[in-house]
This record gives C-alpha cells, sequence and structure tokens, in this order.
C-alpha cells in the first residue's frame, strides 16, 4: 500500500529535523574518516547522513557556504519533478530553446535556437550530462525566465529547510552569489529520493542515447560502487569537485557529500572511504 501524502511528508520533516539540528560548531563523537584529510583543499566540506533516519553520522564544515557548481540542477529537477507531480508537465511536454539557453557553455548538449527538447530528455541531459542549455530551457519553460526560475529554486529550497542555500541560476555555472552547504544538499538529496521516488531513478543512468549519439555520464561511482545509485556530481574552479551521492545496500541507506575536491578521482576515493566506515553505522531497513 503507497505511503499517503501527509505521512509522506511527515517523514521528510523528520528528516529535515534531524539535518537542521546538527551544527558544525559541535564533534561527532565518530571516528575520523579512513582517509586523511589533509590533501582535501580550503574548499573542503562533506557530511554523511542515515538515509531512513536523518542522522548525521560525520560532517566537516557541513554548514560553511560552498558554490554547488552543476549540483545546483538537483533543484532544477526537483522543480520539474514537482511540475509533472501536479500535472503542469508531462515527459512529451517539448520544451523550446531560447537563443540564451544555447549560448549557454558546456556542459551542454549543442541544442539550436528554435528547437525544443521533451521532458523525459530534458531530465535525462540534466541528470547524466549535466547539459547547461537544456537546464537553462528548464528554467525559462517553468519560471519564465531563469531569474524568476532561480527566485523559485530559493523560495523552494527555504522550505525545504536549506537555510544556506541562495540560487541565481538554473544551472550551476559561476555566480558569486549562488551558495549552498553540504549540509543543505544532504537535505535535497534526501528530499528528491523521498517525495519522488520513481523519477529518482533517473539519477542513477550512466548514460543516454540522444539523436543516435551515446551520451555518457560524470559520476563514476554508479555502477562500481555497490549500492550507490545516483546522485550528481558538480565542478567549476571557484567550488571544486563536488558529489552528492546516494547508497542503498542491504537495507542501509546513506547520502553522501564530499565538496571541493581537488580531482574527481580524489573526491571519489573519499566518497568510497566515507561509504566504507559509516554504512555499517546506518539504520537497517528503515523507510
Amino acid at each position: 500500500m503507497s505511503i499517503t501524502a501527509p505521512f509522506r511528508a511527515a517523514a521528510i520533516l523528520l528528516l529535515m529535523f534531524g539535518l537542521a539540528a546538527c551544527s558544525t560548531s559541535r564533534t561527532l563523537d565518530v571516528a575520523p574518516p579512513l582517509a586523511s584529510t589533509a590533501s582535501m583543499s580550503v574548499k573542503y566540506a562533506a557530511i554523511v547522513v542515515d538515509g531512513s533516519t536523518g542522522s548525521v553520522l560525520y560532517e566537516a564544515d557541513s554548514n560553511a557556504p560552498r558554490y554547488p557548481a552543476s549540483l545546483t540542477k538537483m533543484m532544477t529537477l526537483y522543480l520539474l519533478f514537482e511540475a509533472m507531480q501536479q500535472g503542469r508537465v508531462t515527459t512529451a511536454t517539448e520544451i523550446p530553446i531560447s537563443d540564451y539557453a544555447a549560448r549557454r557553455p558546456p556542459s551542454k548538449l549543442g541544442l539550436k535556437p528554435g528547437q525544443t527538447i521533451d521532458v523525459d530528455m530534458a531530465i535525462r541531459a540534466l541528470a547524466t550530462k549535466s547539459a547547461n542549455d537544456v537546464a537553462v530551457a528548464v528554467g525559462e519553460y517553468l519560471g519564465g525566465s531563469e531569474e524568476q526560475f532561480a527566485q523559485m529554486m530559493t523560495a523552494k529550497a527555504r522550505s525545504l529547510g536549506m537555510r544556506g542555500t541562495t540560487f541565481r541560476n538554473a544551472s550551476g555555472l559561476p555566480d558569486v552569489e549562488q551558495r549552498t552547504t553540504a549540509r543543505d544538499m544532504a537535505l535535497l538529496g534526501l528530499s528528491l529520493r523521498k517525495r519522488f521516488p520513481a523519477q529518482f531513478a533517473y539519477f542513477s543512468s550512466q548514460n543516454f542515447n540522444f539523436r543516435g549519439r551515446n551520451i555518457r555520464g560524470h559520476n563514476d561511482l554508479i555502477g562500481r560502487v555497490e549500492g550507490v545509485d545516483g546522485i550528481k556530481t558538480g565542478y567549476i574552479r571557484a567550488s571544486g569537485f563536488n558529489i552528492v551521492t546516494s547508497v542503498n545496500r542491504g537495507g542501509r541507506k546513506l547520502v553522501v557529500v564530499v565538496m571541493g575536491g581537488n580531482t574527481a578521482r580524489q573526491r571519489n576515493a573519499h566518497v568510497e572511504e566515507l561509504i566504507l566506515r559509516y554504512l555499517p553505522q546506518a539504520s537497517a531497513g528503515g523507510v
């Protein structure tokens, strides 16, 4: 039997409360991560959260302001999934590509002004390719303009309890005023999985076919690390290498956020070590 909307909302609120209670001003009574963080950059921040209870198992500067880079697209997708749930769009809805959207720098699909992309393919392009041209097109379609959509994104962040996040665009391209925290990204990851379980499967895709081209994704942990089922990577020079990772193995669930890696390889290795240490501490057989 499916969980009714009130009970589902209550479950999400419980997770939010657990995360909201965490603070980097205290030291958690947990062992340090296996990997030394001495080689991580000054941009480093991380958090490991029990995906069933919302309990924080590890954190490092989790409330410190950081640039989200393409983790921003998690919120772009959240609002797109919400529009689908409310019946405002379907997977077949065609989204037009404006001249402005087409001119966004890579990563992108290379769509031309006047072309369209359906919602199903747009989701794949955002979740897997992290396409900036598609992110802007989605923002313009749902918000009227990217600026108005960014305001919608920030408002949604506040409603989810993401107090340290401000969005200025739909893609995560550089903007000095676009900030978030590792804690907020964990909360967004939890909220996506809890509210949109069917759509969350998009985040586990390693590639997709677009007009005869096989488009490969950026998340090398998917398919390589047991139990990893998403969710999103991100990089701009100001942020370093970011990732939000969802893990579901043997009934135990984690959301792991690492921000500010010097390289994608270093970031991924650190995530693997955090999973190895903290997955056994996660509750078994949760919600």
